[in-house]
Order: C-alpha cells, then structure tokens, then sequence
C-alpha cells in the first residue's frame, strides 16, 4: 500500500506546482459575470437588470451600484419566501435541493440558506483544492492512505416542504463522491445518528478498528469527542488510539483559544490547517504551513466585496448603510477589518455574511477571521471586537499559565453604571482581582477606544469563572451538540441574563455531584 500513497502524493505535489499566480480581481470579476448570465432569467436577476449589468463598461461597479445590499432577513422577506412556498427560479435557476440551517451564534432559530448543485460542487472542488495544498506542509507519502475523520453534525436529513435541511457539514458529508468514501469515517452509518452523544459513543466504540491519520471538526465539539474517545479506551492521549494521526483541518472558529487543551490530548505535535467553512460556502483555507491565515477561494463560485468595518457604516440593526463602500480585492489593505459581502451560486446576493476579516497578505488574498459583526462590545464606545478579545484571553493564558477554552462577555449596568462582565471557561484556581486587572490592562493596551471608555463611562470589569462543561451544556440547550455550533461571545441585556440564570443554575447542579 505504501506505493499508493507515493503515487497520491506525487500526484497532489505535480497538480500544486504547475499552479501560478493569478490575477485575482479579473477572476473574479470572471466569477461575477458567470454568476449574472446564470441567474439572469431568475425573478431576482430580472428585477435588477442582470442582462443591462452584463453590457455595462464595468460590470462589477454596475453591479454594486445597482444591487442593495441583503442580509439573511431582508433576503428572506423579499426572495427566498417565495422558495419555501414552491416558487422556482427565485433568486438562482430552478430549486435548491437543500438548505443549510445555519447554527450561527445570534439568535436560536435558525436560518435556513438554499443550497444549489452548483454550490455543492463548489464545496467538493474546494476540498479538492485543499488536499491539493498539502504538498506545502511536507506531509509523508504513507499520510495520503489513512482514514479521515469529519465530525459534522448528522447527515440525516430533515424533510420539509418538499426539500432536505440539515447543517452545511451533515449536507456536505452526505454528498462525498463515490472515491473518497473508503477514506471518510465515521463513515454513512454513524454519520447518520442525530444524537450526538450518541454518535460519539459509536465512534468510541469502533475508533480502534480505524487508521485515522486527518481529522476535522469545530474545535469546542472535537475536543470533547476526542476525550470521550481516550476515556472510552482508558488510555493517556489520543494517538494510543490513531498513532498515525497527523493534521488536525478546524475552521469557522479562532483555533488559538482551544489549542492548549487540544495539545493535551496528543502524544506529540500535529499539522493545524485552518479552513472558513461557513453555511454560505466554502470560503477559504490555510494554503501554507508559514502562516496560520487562508487563501480565499477565488475562483469558486462566490464573488467578494470588502466593507469597512467602521461604525458609520452600520445601521442599529447591524445591516449595512446604502452608501457603505464596497472595495473589491485591489482596493483592500492589509490589517484592517473588513465586513465580508458575497455572491454565491447558490443565490445569495452582496449578502452580508456576518463575518469580519483581515487580509494578512493582500498579494496571495489571504485572510484571518477577526470576530462576528454582532460580536462587537460597543455599548460605552469601548470598541472591542472579538479578535482583540481572544488576543487579550490569550496573553491570560500565558501570563497566568491557564487555559480558557471559552468566554463571554456582556455590558452590564450595576448601580447606573456600566461594568464589563466576562465568564471565562477556565478549571484552575486563580486570584481573580489579579486576573481583572491584567485582563483591563491588557485591553486598555490593545485598544486606545477601550482606554478611553475606562476612564469615563465604562467604570469596571468583573471576571467569573466556570468549567467549560458548562458553556458546552448551554450550547447544547440554545441549539444542539456538535456540529457548527459556536458558543456567542459577546451577548446582549436579554440573552445575558438568560445565560447567568442557567450559569448558576448549573453550578448549584453540579457542585459536590
């Protein structure tokens, strides 16, 4: 078998190096005008006049000029109604097969995304593509024959009005093509559990039967199945079970936060390899094993626009103002947070996806995930995003030697005045007025607004600490376990008091059981 792989691997380096560099704004102004032609017959595309964008001079300015820009409930009101009630040819041709019932960290119902053939093509080529990417992190041949582990959420899908709906993972799982089945467990069978706990059992049960050198998951979620998988087994770490485990692919997520307990796990070191898998698409991947940040995905179906993420340029609600600036990928600069607006196949149109990024190298179009737009602490205008957050969480962890797997955080008026309240998912014993005050330093130093609101309108911070089981258990409650289901960092009065009722709820629960 060892022949196999020099072969597989021979192959992914030969396919690597005949790729050059691209000029990557003509293909995506190729991307957009494929989009137009194909949903120019669509009710959308003949409300906005594809056909006339397509004859403009720049049909890329033509576009941003005539087309508002949506979010999930505008877009919903407006086209993607007419879907659910039977409606074809809405806002791409025909009707999706699929939605993705988005697990987002806002709200508890979930959003649910049309999904088209076309977009699920687009996903297999982007895996394609980032197995492709290999050939850069010196990978041994005998890697490309092991077993892969893709612990998404269930490919048991929910029949509704006529059409399947699940997570984008449970969808994308149940469309893997013929050839990498021998390679994909849990494989069809567990996939298809909707319990979680479970499904985990399962995995448990089977995993010494299997030779997994990759595995892929959300972070929170992967963990706690590893641990389940080692206690299962009685055994110290994980590779007693998989000693050939050797790439761990995450996305969606900061990975930073969630390292040192997921090192804890491993009997040695392994590959991390980021991805930007979100329910809209499959956005990006880690390209190169020097830098953590990933390659967006130009040439795959969905269409970028970069806004400024500057306050002005936001309404109440967190949409986008008409006259935000939309810059596309020669007009953005490197270490400023942008909101990301896409246009996809599958119909989403300069849709706000909620995410914020950076480009870290605009050369090569690559990118870090910085925070959520609604994960954003501005209620005395202190200005913190979720990146100089985890930043801030970090630099704890090294100081105080912790590890904090989760957090939350929330503006609180005690007394008429505005306080800071943050839960940290942390097990050590600390001294906690140490802890707010280099917590508050660490902000203050990282963000001159935070600074500012300290010394007038915000007047404190209050840290609490809890075990991480019971961030896991409140994310089980709002949603389900598994999956993309992403713990809220930043939350609002309601939710907040929502959140510290079941907190101490649990703690009376658990203390001394």
């Amino acid at each position: 078998m060892a022949i196999i792989g020099t072969l597989i691997k021979k192959a992914v380096e030969l396919g690597h190096a005949f790729t050059t560099k691209t000029e990557y704004q003509k293909e995506q102004e190729n991307v957009l005008r494929e989009l137009l032609i194909k949903a120019a017959n669509t009710s959308f595309g003949k409300h906005y006049q594809f056909a006339d964008l397509l004859l403009a001079q720049d049909p890329s300015k033509a576009f941003a000029s005539q087309i508002p820009f949506f979010d999930y409930h505008s877009m919903h009101k407006e086209w993607w109604h007419q879907l659910y009630e039977g409606e074809e040819n809405v806002s791409w041709p025909g009707k999706p097969l699929y939605f993705a019932l988005s697990s987002g960290t806002t709200g508890k119902q979930s959003k649910r995304i049309p999904v088209s053939d076309e977009m699920l093509n687009a996903i297999r080529m982007a895996g394609i593509k980032q197995v492709g990417a290999t050939a850069n992190f010196n990978l041994p041949a005998s890697f490309f024959e092991k077993e892969i582990l893709m612990l998404g959420s269930s490919t048991k899908l929910n029949e509704n009005n006529g059409y399947l709906e699940g997570e984008i993972s449970g969808i994308s799982a149940g469309n893997i093509p013929p050839w990498f089945k021998g390679f994909y467990r849990p494989g069809e069978e567990i996939s298809k559990i909707k319990d979680w706990d479970e499904r985990v059992l399962e995995i448990s049960k089977r995993a010494k039967n299997w030779d997994i050198g990759a595995i892929s998951g959300i972070p929170s979620w992967l963990e706690l199945m590893l641990k389940k998988v080692i206690e299962y087994h009685d055994v110290d770490n994980i590779h007693d079970i998989w000693p050939n485990l050797q790439v761990y692919t995450t996305g969606g997520v900061a990975f930073e936060p969630f390292e040192k307990n997921f090192n804890e796990l491993l009997a040695h070191p392994i590959t991390i390899i980021d991805t930007y898998f979100a329910s809209e698409g499959f956005i990006a991947f880690q390209q190169r094993p020097e830098t953590r940040a990933m390659k967006l995905l130009i040439d795959n179906g969905i269409y970028y626009e970069f806004v400024p993420f500057k306050q002005e340029y936001l309404n109440n609600d967190g949409t986008l103002t008409a006259n935000a600036p939309a810059l596309n990928l020669t007009e953005v600069q490197e270490g400023v947070d942008y909101i990301l607006v896409i246009s996809t196949v599958s119909g989403l149109w300069r849709y706000m996806i909620g995410d914020t990024i950076q480009f870290t190298d605009v050369d090569r179009a690559e990118i870090k995930i910085t925070g959520r737009t609604k994960f954003f602490l501005n209620v005395v205008g202190s200005q913190l995003s979720v990146n100089k957050m985890n930043e801030a969480i970090l630099e704890l962890e090294k100081e105080f030697n912790l590890k904090i797997s989760e957090f939350t955080v929330s503006a609180v008026k005690i007394a008429d005045e505005y306080h800071h309240v943050w839960y940290l998912a942390c097990d050590n014993e600390i001294n906690n007025k140490e802890l707010v005050e280099t917590l508050d330093q660490k902000l203050k130093q990282a963000n001159k607004n935070y600074g500012v609101a300290r010394s007038k309108a915000l007047k404190g911070v209050i840290v609490k600490t809890l075990p991480a089981d019971c961030f896991h258990d409140w994310n089980a409650q709002q949603k389900k376990k598994g999956g993309q289901v992403k713990m809220v960092k930043v939350m609002k009065e309601e939710q907040f008091k929502e959140w510290e009722s079941f907190a101490e709820k649990w703690v009376a629960e658990n203390t001394n059981s």
